[in-house]
């Protein structure tokens, strides 16, 4: 279950235009990472984050890699990686040691180095997501932290020697929930938890080796996979009127901030949660 996908169009009454991640052609961004390369790890479908992402990662002029998890997910990033230029893709399970080995490998060989990877992977059992958190069990406490946080680490230390000299930048999505109780997120706020602790230990290790390490706080995102927390329609909501902008966010943004923070403007940006919500982040009761 990952929930950071949201339905640009909901509650939006004034979009905002001018994303950089959907013009192609801006003057101001087009060719600015011209020479980099990027790995991206979390596509899913066009709504999702990580896709917004890579469509502002691209359209920058940054070839990239796609990973994908099991065979039924595919042909739908084979697709959309067709319309970034250069890309490749790449099987990608990070509960199997031996794929991320591979995958790394293959990075290496197409790309010889890495300069951005963006981790944006999340799971947990859909039974997981509602009710009492103290019904979750062992078996699925365990297996949302081993995709939502540790598999960040588990890559982070596989990109660290293609990222040599190269001043590179590892960007991971979180939530809010990371920090507050939010109803039914339950475990994957715990794993959340464990996942921006991460990018803090994570930027203290790698700094002096020149690479920064930043975590994303996305507002919630409307996808087919965040169907699987109880109520998530009532939490759009709520969100879209409490939050200061008085909407949503949407994928264009996050990927904008992604943009940001693999290029050289943020350079003295590492071990931050940097939130995109809206402003819900500051309000209280």
């Amino acid at each position: 279950m990952v929930l950071h996908e949201v339905d640009p169009t909901r509650a939006v009454e004034n979009p905002p235009t001018g994303s950089l991640g959907s013009r192609p052609g801006d003057p101001h961004v087009q060719d600015f990472l011209e020479g980099k390369t990027g790995l991206v790890l979390g596509v899913a479908n066009k709504r999702s984050l990580a896709w917004g992402c890579a469509q502002s990662l691209s359209n920058a002029g940054m070839r990239l890699a796609f990973t994908y998890a099991n065979e039924r997910l595919k042909s739908g990033v084979e697709k959309l990686a067709a319309e970034c230029k250069g890309s490749i893709v790449v099987a990608l399970d990070v509960t199997k040691p031996e794929e991320i080995d591979s995958a790394f490998e293959t990075v290496k060989t197409e790309f010889g180095h890495l300069d951005t990877m963006v981790h944006a992977i999340a799971y947990a059992n859909r039974e997981e997501l509602q009710g009492d958190f103290f019904n979750t069990s062992k078996e699925g406490y365990m297996l949302a932290h081993e995709v939502s946080a540790y598999s960040l680490t588990a890559c982070a230390r596989r990109a660290l020697p293609l990222m040599k000299g190269r001043e590179g930048s590892i960007i991971t999505l979180s939530y809010i929930g990371a920090e507050r109780v939010v109803r039914n997120y339950n475990v994957m706020g715990i794993a959340k938890a464990a996942l921006e602790a991460s990018v803090r230990y994570l930027a203290a290790d790698l700094g002096p080796r020149g690479i920064r390490v930043n975590a994303i706080s996305a507002g919630p995102i409307r996808t087919l996979s965040a169907s699987g927390v109880k109520d998530f329609n009532d939490m759009i909501d709520h969100i879209a009127e409490t939050a200061p902008l008085r909407r949503n966010v949407t994928a264009e943004e996050v990927g904008d901030t992604c943009l940001f923070l693999s290029g050289e403007h943020s350079r003295g940006i590492t071990g931050s949660i940097i939130y995109v919500d809206a402003g819900y982040n500051i309000m209280g009761i």
